[in-house]
């Protein structure tokens, strides 16, 4: 049985989807101005893991993940580049897709943009006005009446006048309420035409809230299973979904717009917490000319996904030399077997995996599993140390790990000295070092094997004269 810590109820649940083995699952995804960060890597990675396991599960997951198109920071920076802002989006949708392509993410199943979604928007917004939960005020902005909805508050679990002294809002631009937020914006005279909507309060664009109500509404129904997303979004954006969904929808469904709510730990930069105003702010991109993507992503998986996540360098090396350990336990071994067999080690993984999705104790038993293949030595224990890869790549496998051949792994560059084109001259590096021993010219061969060190190549020797290398 899955169990997922509900944000709603604040305590772990009994996952049991609405429509027996299939699960419907949003993700509130990018605002694509400008690079992914690593905060985007860590949500991308989290539901994609989260995603697999509930299909690894034998559910039938559709899984939807929008991208913001159009947002007052969209058009801040398409007016600074004097672009229109469908190439800003593009060219930035583009980046996302490779930085999330190098991190092995799984594409969702739908990943709709906001403005093709903004008539759904409006319709929405219409049933809010009539049901009294809505207003428009007098500068032409539509605002949602927050103290109409009785059960505000409920996700962050804090009380209006709580949230109203949190905030320090002043009631402005013609609201009845500092909580009140937009959901609809009057267009400005000196903003690009192509930010601007036909709608029945006049030429505007949507609030941010409104888009993901509407979009999620339309793709998985007014009453779906899982709703994502960083813990920064926890208040005011999918507070304020809950909100505005549930006074359009539920007179008619009868039932709230989200059973289970997951949130995502914070990322920090050594400690702090990340932003560009402390200078700690690290793009994918950035990150990926130093590390191998698939570090980045064990390192993700490494803590629990509602924990908070520290970020620097050491972390980073860290990560590679743990993933470095599960791929030499792999490269010791020779045609590991793909079939598969029910095992204790299978059953373990799936135990804390069901619990609340614990990616932490999943790797250790990855761990468990490395070394078990580690002293599983000699020719007579050769089934077993197969049996024992075969586990360790089908488990690492449920979470878009060990995928690739080790070699390739172990010998990629991940900031070596000596890039990848390099490895003829590696390999007869290793040829003259064979040479010299068997020439018996030990402090030559010794010479070689440091030289190689220096540059990042460690050598090892296996069974039969064979010597493997990897990057250090």
């Amino acid at each position: 049985m899955l169990h997922i810590f509900n944000t709603l109820t604040r305590r772990k649940e009994t996952f049991k989807p609405i429509e027996p083995g299939k699960v419907k699952l949003y993700v509130c995804g990018m605002t694509v101005y400008d690079f992914c960060h690593i905060g985007h890597a860590r949500v991308m990675v989290v539901f994609d893991m989260v995603q697999r396991w509930l299909r690894a599960s034998g559910m039938e997951v559709t899984y939807v993940r929008n991208i913001t198109d159009i947002d007052d920071k969209i058009i801040k920076r398409a007016v600074e580049n004097k672009e229109t802002i469908k190439a800003l989006t593009d060219r930035f949708i583009l980046a996302m897709h490779e930085d999330a392509d190098a991190l092995g993410i799984e594409r969702p199943t739908h990943e709709p943009r906001a403005t093709e979604y903004v008539p759904q928007m409006q319709n929405i917004i219409t049933r809010l006005i009539d049901k009294n939960y809505a207003y428009q005020v007098e500068q032409g902005d539509v605002n949602y009446a927050v103290r109409n909805f009785k059960n505000y508050g409920q996700l962050s679990g804090k009380t209006l006048d709580d949230l109203i002294a949190g905030e320090r809002v002043a009631v402005t631009g013609g609201k009845q309420d500092p909580l009140d937020f937009v959901l609809w914006k009057t267009a400005k005279a000196d903003e690009p035409a192509d930010t601007k909507w036909e709608s029945p309060w006049g030429l505007g664009r949507p609030g941010w809230h409104i888009e993901c109500s509407a979009m999620s509404c339309e793709l998985l129904g007014k009453h779906f299973d899982i709703h994502g997303g960083g813990a920064d979004l926890q208040f005011p954006h999918h507070e304020n979904e809950i909100a505005q969904s549930e006074a359009a929808f539920s007179d008619e469904t009868g039932k709230p717009f989200v059973n289970t709510w997951m949130h995502n730990g914070f990322v920090r930069v050594n400690e702090e917490k990340m932003s560009k105003s402390l200078g700690n702010f690290f793009t994918i991109r950035e990150v990926l000319k130093v590390f191998d993507p698939e570090v980045v992503r064990f390192f993700i998986l490494k803590a629990h996904y509602r924990s908070p996540l520290n970020y620097s360098d050491t972390h980073l090396e860290e990560a590679k030399q743990g993933l470095t350990r599960l791929y030499n336990a792999l490269s010791s071994v020779e045609d590991i077997p793909t079939y598969s067999k029910p095992s204790a080690w299978r059953t373990r993984f799936a135990e804390v995996m069901n619990d609340d999705f614990n990616t932490s104790e999943a790797i250790a038993i990855l761990f468990e599993l490395a070394g078990e293949i580690n002293k599983a030595e000699g020719p007579e224990k050769l089934e077993e140390r197969r049996d024992l890869a075969r586990e360790l790549k089908q488990l690492a496998k449920l979470l878009g790990l060990l995928e690739r051949p080790a070699q390739e792994f172990l010998q990629a560059s991940g900031g070596s000295q000596v890039a990848d084109n390099d490895t003829a001259v590696i390999e007869a590096a290793i040829q003259a070092r064979a040479d010299a021993k068997q020439g018996k010219d030990f402090a030559k061969a010794d010479q070689i094997r440091q030289d190689l060190l220096t540059q990042g190549i460690v050598l090892e020797d296996k069974p039969g004269g064979v010597t493997l290398w990897r990057r250090a």
